[in-house]
């Protein structure tokens, strides 16, 4: 059920007419999937064209007249447990992947526009505070923020003045966090256990692998600060993620002296992992690491659609790590944006393949309004839903390219 139709307009002033659904409808849409059997083993890439313009469609139509998306409020039962920060630094983290997903997608007017709204808000919006002495889910407004500045400092159309200062800003204030905020063994996580620390000391792979090649990209730009801790900051989160490899091709959810591996059916297998080895092959290779060859990326790849099923299975679950091989719901387009960029490091004749193949995964879930969601339906996970499956469809159109991280 969902609880925010209420409270939409009290956060952020008037949505865009007809923002979102109802909660009945919501509801339903969420749970709109095709059968197994009506799914294809490929799609082409006009499929992902038409899915993709729907996606952007509900992006334009669905903006906050300041620019965002969504709101940064208690929207239902299930994350009601944490602090008012919290909500905005998930708002923050799904306004970032929404501006990513529309960065790499064909232009339009409509589009351009509601980027640059985006942007001005991401870099003008004052940046989310750490929301409680456990929970640092700051880390994703951090981790996506940077994302999407430094890709947007790459960007040929944000090259010119006052763009360039505007973003540079927002990317060293991101940038700060991380640096004040990456653990002793070299990564970033988003909680920390007692006894609290001003720096935690809890990281994932994932959310240390999603933010490394942009961190290493700004120490390029010139956004880190001229300290010894900054200028390591890039080699230590590489080092963390290496060091959370395992021999099948899987990565450890986090990194222990002691493996917590538990059995068959435990998160750091193969099928537990499955979201987790694309986004640590992709920021692997991108940091320079010789073990990630084009083979090692085909064969994580390759165990991704093996084992697809299990984030079928996972998808729109609300309870974390409760389906099969303890996957959870958030791990789906967050598990398929990054199969897009490792494809799209491969050879160039090897790509359409595995994009042919990445397509009906993302496109069977796309809902009759033209959104995406894979947890839980409030309305910043569906802005951020929406813009990883956009960048997952659009790394597979021909004219794909990109620059920085």
């Amino acid at each position: 059920m969902r609880l925010g139709s209420a409270l939409l307009g009290l956060a952020l002033g008037a949505l865009a007419p007809g923002a979102f659904a109802s909660a009945q409808a919501d509801a339903k849409q969420a749970t709109t999937v095709a059968p197994a059997a009506d799914v294809p083993e490929t799609l082409t890439v006009a499929d992902a064209r038409r899915a993709l313009d729907r996606a952007l469609g509900f992006l334009v139509r669905t903006q906050n007249a300041d620019g965002s998306f969504g709101t940064p409020t208690v929207e239902g039962l299930w994350d009601s447990h944490y602090s008012l920060e919290s909500y905005f630094a998930w708002q923050y983290a799904g306004v970032a992947l929404a501006g990513y997903g529309l960065m790499l997608s064909p232009e339009t007017p409509e589009r351009r526009a509601t980027l640059e709204r985006a942007l001005t808000w991401l870099v003008d919006v004052r940046f989310p505070k750490r929301p409680s002495d456990w929970d640092n889910d700051t880390m994703w407004a951090a981790v996506y923020g940077l994302v999407a500045t430094v890709h947007a400092a790459d960007d040929p159309r944000f090259a010119a003045s006052p763009w360039t200062e505007r973003l540079a800003a927002r990317g060293r204030e991101c940038a700060g966090f991380l640096v004040a905020n990456q653990v002793p063994d070299g990564g970033w996580g988003y909680y920390d256990d007692p006894p609290f620390t001003r720096r935690p000391k809890w990281a994932t792979s994932f959310s240390t692998a999603a933010v490394l090649p942009a961190i290493l990209r700004a120490r390029e730009l010139g956004w880190l600060a001229s300290t010894p801790e900054a200028a390591s900051t890039g080699a230590r989160a590489t080092t963390y993620v290496r060091r959370c490899s395992l021999p099948n091709g899987a990565y450890a959810y986090d990194l222990r002296p002691v493996p917590r591996f538990g059995g068959g059916e435990h998160i750091d297998g193969v099928k537990g992992s499955l979201g987790r080895i694309q986004v640590c092959n992709w920021a692997l290779a991108k940091a320079g690491e010789r073990s990630i060859t084009a083979d090692r990326l085909g064969e994580g790849l390759a165990q991704f659609f093996e084992h697809h099923r299990f984030l079928d299975a996972a998808r729109m679950r609300p309870i974390p790590h409760e389906a099969y091989y303890a996957n959870a719901g958030y791990f789906y387009y967050f598990g398929h944006m990054y199969a897009a960029e490792a494809i799209h490091l491969l050879p160039l004749e090897q790509r359409e393949s595995f994009h042919a193949r990445l397509r009906p995964h993302v496109i069977k879930t796309q809902r009759p309004d033209g959104s995406f969601c894979d947890y839980q339906w409030q309305s910043y996970n569906v802005a951020a839903c929406t813009g990883m499956a956009a960048a997952a469809l659009a790394l597979g159109l021909p004219e794909a390219g990109r620059k920085g991280p």
